[in-house]
């Protein structure tokens, strides 16, 4: 690897990612602080670059949240993934811990979400990240430290907390890069931009050796990583070219100047209706200036960089692609995810090892992309890692092995979806994990990071068929719970509840329901039967994703367990379950109970499924949803009353123990005094049995009690 390139960025700023398996405890546990003081301070740093409290609650960018939320988000996540892996039990903000928790993946462009939020304002989050500095700072100070710090240790949320951040300090990078200029002012570090620009050299096709090309990391690795790295892939690479260089601007220029941007058959059906809702005629950081373009960088718009690299969404690489193998009669696209591997392996070292960055990488040379032919590797490639990320063809799924890490369940599983692409190789703004050769991220085809393309000559790919089977055990559970077979005459067990409950709405208003705790949302939409809409909240993204699939495609896969490795592959369709018409009536969240934002309230019915024996603070809970509930409206309660200090402190339980005066105190008794005055329960309380099928040979055969409370109608 060979660059004459000096770092432009101050040295204090450059950090590497933990290594977490060497060294003494306390070593470790003093590298752990002073990473995450780094990582906290110059993600602050970011923020200084606003011009004004306007610039926080502007939206960058119609599919994102204004930055404000970026600004606090990251520190929320500390305290809310703590206290979920319970090493903690403090909380600094509940109300913002709640509304900056939730909504980072970006939306759909064709499903918007414009509900306006009271965000708050950058002094009061300031001031919470102020707090959760001090606890986090503790925290490490204080906590067990084994070594090699692995994920069920302390320490490794304390690196997730950290990585994390080091995520949103890259993608916030982005979004105050689309930011009017007028919202932004200099800073002593981001603005280092690189200075220099010349004719951009001609691209050319290189040759890349194939073979057998394997991804992904075991648990004893010695870096952090996100659930999606981890697991075993090995796929048979046959030999292919690729561009020396990345596409830069002028490259790209080419294609817009072939009235790319206006010519259907470039375009894949996603990316022309992508277009054609932005009105696209240019990649996005491109300023028109007359005939020609000037550049956005993050801070500032420049004279155009045409050597630079191209920042464009797969959606534009994807129709590049299609002109240029138009134009030259071979077969271009973009690398699959094992293709760019073939390509990486030419680079011997890695994230955190180097003595200097190889590539344009890990912030140790500029806040911006440079020249595609600054930083030359072996074999005569440039910018194998580093200036932009490189798209891949590959959908992200899981490799063989995935686990989701407890702590942090819907992190990479909602991208499982065959509409999210990898991109590899890091830009210049990506740090800590983001910059190591194992990083698997995803983002929509129509998403803006940093983001460029190299594009190769190679056989066409077969036609993507993701592993639209759920096959986490769990969530298998839970669909063949809900929608499922029926076992030993039991009926479907959600069906039945609300067909309990619906006997009580003669005469009620309809409106709107909550389905509290819905899992997998059999019982919401069996809600929607009988409600306007249905608001479905569960405290797992994992549970929420099978209904949402049913809503969006009609259909839910699922691999269920027989014995051992084997399973049986099973699917539900909405048209087979009768709720195609009434399927859009039901808006599936995630959301904790205990902690609800503002805006679920004013319903006719509140379902808790199975729920209340399964709450941190069932009378939290209850003190709480009673001011959700109109006047006349009705709470529904089922629960086979299985109360487990694992779920559950002993001392918040509702009943199931002696009281003072020695006589036994039930769950329906602590029930009844939890809910008074304000509630009433309605005629007697039924039993509901329901079987959840582990294994073939394996059930767990229960008995619900279903209980209905009316809120009381005051003068």
């Amino acid at each position: 690897m060979t660059s004459n390139e000096l770092s432009a960025m101050p040295e204090n700023i450059v950090t590497r990612t933990t290594v977490l398996n060497e060294g003494e405890a306390e070593q470790k546990r003093s590298e752990i602080l002073q990473y995450f003081h780094k990582s906290f301070d110059l993600y602050e740093s970011l923020f200084d670059c606003l011009a004004n409290e306007n610039a926080f609650t502007t939206k960058a960018s119609p599919l994102r949240h204004p930055l404000i939320f970026y600004f606090g988000h990251t520190a929320v996540f500390y305290i809310n993934k703590l206290n979920v892996a319970k090493l903690i039990d403090e909380r600094v903000d509940p109300a913002l811990e709640s509304s900056l928790a939730i909504g980072v993946d970006e939306m759909s462009w064709d499903d918007l979400n414009d509900k306006n939020y009271p965000w708050p304002t950058s002094e009061q989050v300031k001031a919470y990240r102020d707090k959760t500095r001090t606890i986090i700072d503790r925290f490490i100070r204080t906590c067990d430290v084994q070594l090699p710090v692995g994920w069920d240790e302390p320490l490794w949320m304390i690196m997730m907390g950290i990585e994390h951040e080091r995520i949103h300090l890259e993608t916030s990078t982005v979004l105050i890069r689309e930011l009017p200029l007028a919202m932004v002012k200099p800073h002593s570090l981001w603005s280092t931009i690189c200075t220099t620009s010349n004719q951009a050299p001609e691209n050319s096709l290189l040759p890349v050796a194939g073979g057998a090309i394997s991804i992904g990391k075991s648990r004893q690795d010695p870096l952090y990583g996100w659930d999606v790295e981890y697991g075993t892939q090995t796929t048979e690479v046959a030999d292919f070219k690729a561009g020396k260089f990345l596409v830069s601007n002028q490259e790209f220029f080419e294609f817009m100047q072939a009235d790319g941007y206006a010519t259907r058959r470039y375009w894949t059906d996603e990316g022309w209706g992508w277009i054609s809702y932005r009105k696209a005629t240019h990649p996005v950081f491109w300023v028109p200036d007359g005939e020609s373009y000037q550049y956005r960088t993050m801070l500032e718009v420049i004279d155009m960089p045409w050597d630079w690299p191209v920042d464009v969404a797969y959606l534009e690489a994807k129709a590049f692609c299609n002109w240029k193998s138009e134009q030259t009669g071979l077969h271009i696209r973009m690398p699959t995810e094992s293709e760019w591997h073939a390509l990486r392996n030419i680079v011997d070292t890695d994230q955190p090892y180097w003595d200097s960055a190889p590539g344009n990488i890990n912030l140790e040379y500029y806040a911006s992309s440079c020249p595609v032919n600054r930083h030359q590797f072996p074999g005569g490639f440039h910018d194998i890692i580093g200036n932009v990320w490189q798209w891949s063809e590959t959908p992200v799924d899981a490799l063989e092995g995935f686990e989701v890490h407890p702590a942090y369940d819907d992190f990479s599983t909602p991208t499982f979806d065959g509409k999210h692409n990898i991109f590899k190789g890091g830009c210049w703004a990506s740090t800590g994990n983001y910059a190591i050769k194992d990083a698997r991220y995803a983002f929509r085809r129509h998403f803006y990071q940093h983001s460029g393309f190299r594009y190769i000559q190679a056989d066409p790919l077969p036609e993507t068929r993701m592993n639209v089977y759920e096959k986490d055990d769990m969530v298998a559970q839970y669909i063949e719970f809900h929608y499922g077979d029926s076992y030993f005459g039991v009926p479907n067990f959600p069906v039945s509840c609300i067909a309990e409950a619906s006997r009580h709405l003669e005469n009620r208003k309809t409106q709107r329901a909550l389905d509290i705790g819905c899992a997998t949302g059999r019982s919401s939409f069996e809600l929607a039967r009988h409600f306007d809409h249905v608001d479905a909240l569960d405290f797992s993204a994992r549970l929420i994703q099978a209904p949402t699939a049913l809503q969006s495609s009609g259909i839910q896969r699922f691999a269920l367990q027989d014995e051992g490795d084997l399973v049986t592959y099973k699917e539900v369709t909405l048209d087979e379950l009768g709720y195609k018409e009434i399927k859009d009536k039901v808006s599936f969240m995630q959301g904790d109970a205990c902690n609800l934002p503002d805006k679920f309230a004013d319903y006719d019915m509140v379902f808790a499924g199975n729920l209340i024996d399964r709450l941190y603070d069932p009378s939290l809970f209850l003190e709480q949803i009673k001011a959700r509930i109109r006047q006349g409206g009705l709470l529904v309660i089922t629960s086979p009353y299985t109360w487990l200090e694992e779920f559950t402190e002993k001392e918040k339980w509702l009943g199931g123990f002696k009281a003072q005066t020695g006589e036994n105190y039930s769950t329906l008794d602590g029930l009844r005094d939890a809910l008074a005055p304000e509630f009433r329960q309605l005629g007697q309380e039924t039993d509901v049995p329901f079987v959840i099928r582990e294994t073939r040979r394996k059930y767990q055969h229960s008995l619900a009690q279903l209980t209905v409370w009316e809120k009381i109608q005051t003068l």
